[in-house]
């Protein structure tokens, strides 16, 4: 192994560690401040309750989020000093912005808010989670702006033998951010509905705090169902921007080895990489690939030997994440379909709450597997037709990168199992007692 390789593949395993808990921080921020407004609203302490109840998660979530994150940014530096070197004008503003304003506000908030119950008024309280909800949100923005310009690079000049802004606004309202910020924030926040669905399921299966987990319940399938669509919808015109911005991707996406006009799509596809075409063809529809990329059938899609073979993505990876992720995007909507007609009569629905329950992990695999498709159907180039990731590594020792990735796998895999156990327990050991029933006894 070489530098090149042992650097992406400790970026890899640091990237999708972390964004283990980055989208259930989005999601369950927002219903949180949800249950404790409508708290403040109407004196109903159930809500309240249930702030404390998935506030707890919430916490613990954030805690591992934010230690992955820091060592995440570090690599910049360590393993990626030529890219932050060329492009870090561009690159670093936006990384800059994100640590100043808005997780510097976060981090602040999210101390008074756990601390805050008994020292602030309800709606000081209210409003410091929706602080650390908004600062959640925005952060995502900034971060999503950055790779977003790493995909489709805009409004900088090559000066002095490197990347300079010369148009911030250009980087930050240009259509392939906001494409990818919907997109990636919609699958955060079905990962979020799904998770509280499913723990809700798991109480609700066993018949505990019934009308507390019911709440929980229709609240997480508000979410999975709105976001749900909206992925669905826009996921359409994300892969359109992919094919405009980005063709090499695209062909990867589909494993589309010879340009056609009309290009068809497949029901099923095997890929044989090595000698660049398909095992096997099955179900063509006609037209298909050209209608959704193009929008018109008679349109004409560059496959891949169109481009240099040191130009092209690795097919098979991201043809199989780019499906993964697209059938469980699909799949996410008759579930929370379902889950709306059940929803008010779930005691009888044992088994969609099965479902439900064992449904967990699903956004959690959509997720890392859109980030497959988008990271490894952008290769070779670190940023896209500007810079080539084997241009971007530090020039260090094969021994230094190998030491490091051992290190962060056996860190990770530790801080990994006590995070997922503490969260398992503090989810499996359900709310608070209410009040009225501790003053009881």
């Amino acid at each position: 192994m070489d530098v090149l390789l042992l650097s992406r593949l400790q970026f890899a395993v640091a990237t999708f560690f972390h964004f283990l808990f980055v989208p259930l921080t989005l999601g369950l921020s927002l219903m949180i401040a949800i249950m404790e407004t409508r708290y403040v609203r109407t004196g109903d302490e159930e809500y309240k309750r249930m702030a404390k109840f998935w506030g707890k998660i919430f916490l613990i979530n954030f805690a591992i989020g934010v230690v992955t994150g820091i060592t995440l940014e570090f690599q910049f530096g360590t393993n990626w000093s030529r890219y932050s070197r060329y492009v870090g004008d561009v690159f670093g503003s936006l990384l800059a912005i994100e640590a100043s304003v808005a997780f510097f506000l976060e981090s602040t908030f999210i101390g008074v808010w756990a601390f805050g119950w008994k020292r602030l008024s309800p709606k000081a309280h209210a409003v410091s989670i929706w602080l650390v909800a908004l600062a959640a949100n925005v952060s995502s923005f900034f971060i999503l702006m950055a790779n977003a310009w790493m995909q489709h690079p805009v409004g900088y000049t090559i000066r002095n033998g490197r990347a300079e802004l010369t148009d911030f606004f250009a980087v930050a309202t240009q259509s392939y951010a906001v494409h990818q910020i919907i997109h990636t924030l919609a699958g955060a926040y079905i990962l979020g509905g799904f998770f509280v669905m499913g723990v809700s399921a798991y109480h609700l299966l066993r018949r505990q705090n019934v009308d507390f987990f019911t709440k929980s319940f229709r609240m997480g399938l508000t979410f999975a169902l709105i976001f749900s669509v909206v992925v669905v919808v826009q996921g359409h015109a994300n892969g359109a921007k992919v094919a405009e911005a980005q063709p090499t991707k695209l062909a990867a996406m589909e494993s589309l080895w010879e340009t056609r006009q009309s290009a068809p799509q497949y029901l099923l596809v095997i890929p044989d990489e090595k000698n660049e075409r398909n095992r096997l063809e099955f179900g063509e529809i006609p037209g298909l690939l050209s209608l959704l990329a193009y929008h018109d059938t008679q349109a004409s899609v560059k496959g891949l030997k169109d481009f240099p073979s040191d130009e092209r993505p690795p097919v098979t990876i991201t043809f199989i994440a780019f499906r993964i992720m697209v059938g469980l995007g699909f799949l996410f909507l008759p579930l929370s379909v379902v889950g709306w007609f059940k929803r008010n009569r779930l005691l009888d629905s044992p088994g969609y709450l099965k479902v439900l329950l064992y449904a967990i992990p699903l956004p959690y695999i959509a997720l890392q597997a859109g980030w497959i498709v988008a990271e490894v159907g952008r290769q070779p180039w670190v940023v896209y037709g500007v810079m080539k990731t084997a241009d971007a590594v530090s020039p260090i020792a094969v021994s230094q990168v190998m030491t490091s990735l051992i290190a962060f796998i056996g860190v990770y895999t530790l801080l990994g199992i006590v995070a997922f156990y503490l969260i398992a327990s503090a989810a499996r050991k359900g709310p608070a007692p209410a009040v009225a029933a501790v003053s009881s006894k």
